[in-house]
């Protein structure tokens, strides 16, 4: 410890002369307001007695991070977006603004040991052709970080990394070398690259090349400081086209470009806690983190090697991230592999004491293909009718088993070879449901005692927000509790904090909508539609869809949130004041699912619809009928959806509601022949909003029945 001690106490005054600090700590933040107040506190005890200066980038968190910094932290250097601009984006904002002789890139996330600085400064002076230099990484459970050093990865190493031989044999030298495992955690190395959660950078190095830095000190006999280079090529600053992921790796390659070594030392260590502003189970993470590494390869490696290299490097890449997003669904799969199962095996236990009470043997066919068939139309009926969505209604489960059931029935009265008896049709129907609902049940049973009160928030004005939270107050079971609203309008709210009794909290603006919905986990948000128009819910929608909420409107002047409406409700004056609910949209999965499903069946039956046509002439039920059933082709094919409208109609609705050319029209469904054209407008707009399976087949049936009446 002495020699750090006296190389640090000789460094302050050295570098005043100068006019530059020894340090200049850089954190990008976003919204992990508890773990950057923690690497604060540890930063500023690690800085003792050097001259430091921190800042702290903020993209623009909902959590209260900026307000922590400024009343706790007032000697940090606040820089505020009103976006998240991306990593290496924030990190120049504040390299442009900083005078320290050395850049210390530290995540939020982190915790550093009191000689950590110390320990890193020291190092550089005593390796003055070291551009950058890492310390080890410490997972939360005290075990070593592997990305504390990497390899760049080069045609070899990338290809041991892709297939898993670097997980397999993480000792080999050859194998081993993306994560240098072959090396002990405990041994100082020259490296490639170094984790972006705690990387010290020479500031020198992004404007000078090391040849140019030295014949700079032979010249002038001083340190040349950080004024750029007119001469010298230097690495830069980070690479903005990397939003997040893989711009450190590709700032170490350009370091290393510039003629400096980049170095590993185990002298210090510090803790990463990993991954907190991006969970590694979202999908979003698995799109950051495997684009980052094909524009990497793409920028770097597309010149150095073949073309057939590129090519399986980032057909590798796209691997995979296909494997990280099957894995990450796994989970999702258990139940519909759970009902499949059930399903399965009630099928076959009905047909067994079917064929026993007659004396009589199962044939093989059944336990192949019929079965089969019956469990996997079951499962894709329940899915299509949103079984596996959130709610996971009982009435999804019964729906979808007798829809898949009906539609293998109907396909087996085509293919005589896998008829079979009705009778197990009809008993495993009702067995299979039961057997299911039940499960379904007890599970949801199970979980009641954990269920907390669905957490809601309003989008629109304040004067709405505590009209509903009044509405709430008096009811005698409140169907969620009102955390605060958020302005319809992008201006800073007038209020933060915990609500009162007369006013809901403002807990941010609109642009911050995502975050604040995904980090206070809230369950409802709802749309006050005196402050939005239309198109402006459709948008918000599409913004959050892929997150688990609930989404519902809150009506102009009405004392009460609407619930869901059914197909009915089209026929009702001024539809677009709200006169119904939003559903969390279903997936595009689902609504495939159902298109299907319905269209394989109106295809098997199209032989003997217009069989009937013929012999009831054309201007029959079934002759309209028939002229329907043949555009089933086109659902099976993509080229038009089951629900849509028609093209030579009266009406076309926007192009970005993202409807089709429909075998069922939605103004056809309502019968909607008087109707003025925003009438019609607000039918589709409807549709639009609260599009389900459910929706789907009520207004197939509505038509159908419509169609009887027509000439």
């Amino acid at each position: 410890m002495g020699k750090i001690a006296s190389k640090t106490a000789r460094a302050p005054a050295e570098n005043s002369r100068r006019g530059l600090l020894d340090l200049s700590v850089i954190i990008v933040n976003y919204n992990v307001r508890e773990f950057l107040e923690q690497a604060l506190r540890s930063i500023y005890r690690a800085g003792s007695g050097l001259s430091m200066e921190v800042f702290v980038v903020d993209n623009n968190s909902v959590d209260g991070s900026t307000e922590m910094v400024k009343s706790d932290f007032p000697d940090v250097h606040l820089i505020v977006n009103d976006d998240n601009v991306g990593f290496g984006r924030a990190n120049n904002q504040a390299i442009r603004r900083a005078s320290g002789r050395y850049l210390l890139i530290l995540n939020p996330d982190t915790i550093v040991q009191e000689d950590t600085f110390t320990t890193l400064l020291d190092f550089m002076e005593d390796h003055p052709d070291a551009g950058a230099v890492g310390c080890k990484i410490l997972n939360p459970d005290g075990s070593f970080a592997r990305e504390s050093r990497r390899a760049f990865p080069t045609a070899s190493v990338a290809f041991y990394r892709i297939v898993g031989l670097a997980r397999a044999f993480p000792r080999s030298r050859t194998f081993g070398r993306y994560n240098m495992t072959y090396l002990a955690e405990d041994r100082e190395a020259e490296v490639d690259a170094l984790s972006g959660s705690c990387m010290l950078v020479r500031h020198a190095a992004l404007h000078y090349s090391r040849e140019h830095y030295r014949r700079e000190q032979l010249r002038h006999e001083v340190e040349p400081g950080i004024v750029p280079s007119t001469e010298g090529s230097g690495a830069g600053l980070f690479d903005e086209d990397f939003f997040m992921y893989g711009e450190d790796l590709d700032w170490c390659f350009r370091i290393q470009q510039s003629g400096w070594k980049i170095y590993y030392t185990p002298e210090t260590e510090i803790i990463h806690y990993k991954g907190e502003s991006t969970k590694k189970g979202e999908l979003r993470y698995v799109r950051l983190f495997y684009g980052a590494m094909l524009r990497f390869t793409e920028k770097h490696f597309k010149s150095r090697y073949s073309n057939v290299f590129a090519v399986l490097v980032r057909a590798g890449i796209v691997v995979r991230a296909a494997i990280s997003v099957f894995g990450g669904g796994i989970r999702q799969l258990a139940l519909p592999l759970l009902d499949l199962t059930t399903v399965y095996a009630v099928a076959l236990l009905t047909a067994i004491a079917h064929a026993a009470l007659l004396d009589a043997r199962v044939s093989p066919l059944f336990f192949v293909a019929v079965a089969p068939a019956y469990a996997l139309g079951a499962v894709t009926g329940i899915a299509a009718l949103g079984g596996y969505g959130r709610r996971r209604r009982i009435r999804s489960v019964w729906g979808g088993i007798l829809l898949g059931m009906v539609v293998v029935a109907s396909v087996s009265f085509f293919v005589k070879n896998i008829a079979f008896s009705r009778i197990v049709t009809l008993m495993t129907f009702p067995l299979a449901a039961i057997t299911i609902s039940t499960f379904r049940l007890v599970s949801a049973r199970q979980k009641d005692g954990a269920k907390r009160m669905p957490h809601a928030l309003l989008v629109g004005h304040r004067i709405e927000a505590a009209r509903l939270q009044k509405m709430l107050a008096r009811h005698p079971h409140p169907p969620f509790v009102l955390d605060g609203f958020v302005e319809s309008s992008d201006r800073s709210p007038r209020q933060n904090g915990a609500s009162t009794a007369k006013m809901p909290a403002a807990l941010g603006r609109l642009s911050q909508l995502r975050d604040i919905v995904r980090l206070r986990q809230i369950d409802d948000v709802v749309f006050a539609s005196a402050a939005l128009s239309n198109r402006m819910i459709f948008r918000l929608i599409q913004q959050l869809r892929d997150l688990p909420v609930h989404f519902r409107i809150l009506a102009e002047g009405r004392d009460h949130v609407i619930g869901k409406a059914s197909v009915d409700d089209l026929s009702m004056v001024n539809l677009v004041e709200a006169e119904e609910t939003l559903v969390h949209p279903r997936s595009p999965f689902a609504r495939r699912a159902f298109e299907m499903i319905v269209s394989v069946a109106g295809i098997c039956l199209h032989p003997l619809i217009a069989a009937l046509a013929l012999l009831r002439g054309t201007d029959s039920y079934f002759a309209r009928l028939a002229e329907r059933s043949r555009k089933f082709k086109g659902v099976i094919v993509g080229h038009r959806s089951l629900i849509g409208y028609d093209p030579d109609g009266r009406y076309i609705p926007p192009e970005e509601w993202g409807l089709k050319d429909g075998v069922f029209v939605v103004g056809d469904a309502v019968d909607l022949a008087d109707a003025e054209r925003d009438e019609i407008g607000a039918a589709y707009w409807f549709y639009v909003r609260n599009q389900s399976a459910s929706l789907d087949w009520d207004i197939v049936m509505r038509t159908l029945r419509l169609l009887r009446h027509r000439r």
